[in-house]
Order: structure tokens, then C-alpha cells, then sequence
């Protein structure tokens, strides 16, 4: 049977994640979904998604702090092909780097950098904070049924500002371009929440669970 681990790492309440995806995969037919901090987990999972919240160094470094996780999240994606979903923060630490308080290297597996959001109209409030209409920029499996204009709900202060426009996959408009969505070969991240973004983020963890890169 097909199993999806929600790599806990302590940073963030997986609980409405976890429901959100095990909703989905029932209705998907995609097998069995798990929140774990096991390496051993993670090495014979079948797709791995990577939430997140908080500041990218503090993310990071408690990523890097459960012995092992890292590095099979990294065999499992990188050397087997498996797919990956990174939420928040977990997908902004797919950037090279995250410039949020100090520079801290990110997973590298998509270029580009973490940089704070800059609204041109000062009257926007930082964090962007609520629900943004997505505009879809490229075409890719996760996005099947979403369509420019549907919402999603977000919070943050920074945001992941990609080397490579092929990798942006949607962004919204909040004074200036967001990015909502990256992806690259079998790598995928969202910068909103999918299980709190109603019928959109369902929609995408659904495609997320049926994608075969």
C-alpha cells in the first residue's frame, strides 16, 4: 500500500494538515498517510511532504537537529525520485538560500532566495496575511482544476523569489508579485497552506497524491 509521511520536525501543529491529507488520499484512493520524525519512515515513504512555520533559520536548524531526517528526506527525493511537497516554510527551504534575520543555506534543490515581502503600496501590512487569488503562470500536474483566480489562504513575511521562471508555478498580487507556488522535476512547494485553503488546497493535496513525475 502507498504511504505518505508528514515529516514532523516540531516546527508547526500538523494536526489539521494530517486530517487534511488523510481526508484526501481516502478519497483519492492513495494509501495510507502518517505524521512521523523517523528516518526509517521517511526512507520507505512514497511521498514526503514537508511542512512548516516559524522563521526559516529556527526551520532549518530543527530539521538539521533530528538526526537523520534530513538525509533521508534528501535519498529519498533526490537519489529515488519520490515526490515531494514543501508547505510554508517547508517549501521555502527548497531555496538556495533564506536571507530572514542571518543568511542560512537552504536544500538548494531550486534556485533562488528567501527575501522579505516589499509591498510597493506602504498602506499593505506585512505579514501578507488571508486569502489572495492565485495567478497560474505554468501548467504542471499539481495545478490540475485550479485555475487563475481561485483562493488561497496564506501567512507570512518572506517569500521565495526563484532564479529560474520555469520553476514558478503560480504567484498572487499583493503590491507587487508573491510567489504561491514552485516546482521542479519531482519537487513541488506551496507558500500557502493547502489544508486551511478550503476547496483549492484540497484540490492540490488530491493532485499532489495522484502525481506520478
Amino acid at each position: 500500500m502507498s504511504l505518505t509521511v508528514l515529516v514532523d520536525y516540531e516546527s508547526g501543529n500538523l494536526h489539521s494538515a494530517e486530517k487534511a491529507f488523510q481526508r484526501m488520499a481516502q478519497e483519492t484512493g492513495a494509501g495510507a498517510v502518517i505524521v512521523s520524525a523517523r528516518p526509517e519512515d521517511v526512507a520507505r515513504a512514497d511521498r514526503i511532504v514537508l511542512p512548516g512555520d516559524g522563521a526559516f533559520p529556527a526551520c532549518r536548524r530543527a530539521l538539521g537537529s533530528h538526526g537523520g531526517l534530513y538525509e533521508a528526506i534528501e535519498e529519498a527525493v533526490r537519489d529515488r525520485g519520490r515526490p515531494f511537497l514543501g508547505i510554508c516554510i517547508g517549501m521555502q527551504m527548497l531555496a538556495t538560500r533564506g536571507l530572514e534575520y542571518e543568511p542560512t543555506p537552504g536544500f538548494d534543490w531550486i534556485g533562488g532566495e528567501v527575501v522579505r515581502i516589499t509591498p510597493t503600496d506602504p498602506a499593505l501590512k506585512v505579514p501578507h496575511m488571508g486569502w489572495n487569488d492565485l495567478v497560474i503562470d505554468n501548467a504542471h500536474p499539481v495545478l490540475d482544476g485550479i485555475t487563475t483566480g481561485d483562493h488561497a489562504y496564506f501567512v507570512h513575511s518572506y517569500h521565495f523569489r526563484v532564479a529560474d521562471p520555469a520553476h514558478l508555478l503560480a504567484h498572487v498580487d499583493y503590491a507587487g508579485p508573491i510567489t504561491a507556488i514552485v516546482g521542479a522535476e519531482n519537487v513541488v512547494g506551496t507558500q500557502f497552506h493547502p489544508e486551511k485553503s478550503q476547496k483549492t488546497g484540497l484540490r492540490l493535496i488530491a493532485n499532489f497524491l495522484r502525481w506520478k513525475p
